[in-house]
């Protein structure tokens, strides 16, 4: 796809996000019909983002779709990633505004702090090298919108150009002491006004929510790109995504990793 055409895809989603008029798809023209241009929108709407907001900065990446129920919600048969932003993010108990969002949608998720960049020319990575990599742990919510009327049958290409359908991040406290926690089996209970609405796992994130950062690692690499050192990684739901209504008080239960919580008013 020709540079100008990214551009003009990246401004259409860009003005979409910031006047909060959803639209239909892409030009015929700008739809992204591989990865590889899907991605290149979306760095390209970061740039835009980023260069008319002098107050926000890059702080992290999520990874979506990281399960079967997730995949199955928006017909893709494969995770991708998107970037985290410092003004679409919020301490646990605050107050989201339903004003800024279309159709949200919630997914409890396990995020780590980098401790250190890893050296993308030594990918691939396995999990126990990123293991050591890892400063702390944080129990999460991301909240997922999207800027197309039907996010469910566009495909994962325009969903990636979208920023990969990223709307902001809530986060609870940090934990240093990995060894707390199994990462293979640790339940997670998702409750919508008190009421319990599921419960997930973190063994429904690729199995391992550090097998999915190994996975957004080498991913990165494969573009010769680094996660800083303080990077947050947002590493996909362990339920499916749900959704959730003005008014709604909304908590994920991480056990002994902790609670997060906000209000959607």
């Amino acid at each position: 796809m020709e540079n100008y055409k990214i551009k003009k895809a990246a401004d259409i989603l860009y003005n979409s996000r910031i006047n909060l008029k959803r639209i239909k798809e892409l030009p015929k023209e700008c739809i992204p019909k591989s990865l590889e241009e899907a991605y290149a929108i979306q760095d390209e709407l970061t740039k835009r983002y980023l260069s008319t907001n002098q107050k926000t900065s890059l702080i992290g990446k999520k990874i979506g779709c990281t399960n079967k129920a997730a995949q199955i919600q928006i017909n893709v048969k494969e995770s991708f990633f998107g970037n985290m932003f410092s003004d679409n993010i919020s301490k646990s108990n605050s107050i989201i505004y339903s004003y800024k969002y279309f159709n949200p949608f919630v997914e409890p998720e396990f995020s780590f702090v980098m401790k250190n960049e890893l050296d993308f020319s030594k990918a691939p990575y396995n999990a126990d090298e990123v293991y050591k990599f890892i400063s702390a742990v944080l129990p999460s919510i991301e909240l997922v919108d999207s800027r197309y009327e039907d996010w469910t049958s566009i495909g994962v290409n325009n969903l990636i150009a979208d920023n990969a359908v990223h709307a902001h991040w809530v986060f609870g406290t940090e934990i240093s002491n990995l060894n707390l926690f199994n990462f293979n089996n640790h339940s997670v209970d998702f409750f919508i006004n008190e009421k319990l609405i599921e419960k997930g796992n973190s063994n429904n994130v690729m199995g391992n929510p550090i097998s999915s950062l190994t996975w957004l690692i080498n991913k990165l690499a494969l573009k010769r790109k680094n996660l800083p050192k303080n990077y947050y990684v947002s590493t996909g739901t362990c339920t499916r995504a749900i959704p959730i209504s003005k008014g709604d008080n909304i908590t994920a239960d991480f056990g002994n990793l902790g609670k997060v919580s906000f209000i959607y008013k």
